[in-house]
Parts: C-alpha cells; structure tokens; sequence
C-alpha cells in the first residue's frame, strides 16, 4: 500500500472533544467525508498532554494504530467534533 503524502492536504479543521468542547488538535484534513482517521505527521497543532486522551475531560477519543505503514489515530465513533 501506498503511503499518505508527507505534505498532505491545505485545508485544516479543528477537533474538539464533543462531551466537553475543549479543542483537541489541528489537522490537515483530505477529502470532505467524517474524520474516521487523523494520521499524526498530520497534525498542526496538538493540545492534548496524554495521547489519545482529551485534555479537558481526561476521555479517550482515540486508539493508537499504523495505518499503511505510518502511525495514525483510529477514531471512536461519536467522541469527537469537527470544524
């Protein structure tokens, strides 16, 4: 399989916690469907101190996993928000 691209794409949303509402991180963001995956080379800005765990609420929105060779957050359904 083929790698993402190292640049990826322009545009960036914002990802917040939806039980909360505290920000997450930025992504460069590809496509216009649901975030299902946030490949973490990706990511512009990262506000959470654990991985995977929302800063706010402590809650996790997320696994760890490689995705194509390259380490990616898998996200759990109906934890998360974007803008």
């Amino acid at each position: 399989m083929a790698k993402p691209n190292k640049k990826g794409p322009v545009r960036t949303v914002q990802i917040s916690c939806l039980q909360c509402k505290s920000p997450i991180f930025k992504y460069r963001k590809g496509g216009k469907g649901s975030l299902v995956k946030c490949f973490i080379e990706r990511i512009v800005e990262d506000y959470t101190t654990t991985p995977c765990h929302c800063p706010g609420c402590g809650q996790e929105f997320a696994r760890q996993t490689m995705i194509r060779g390259t380490p990616a957050y898998k996200m759990i359904g109906g934890k998360v928000h974007m803008k």
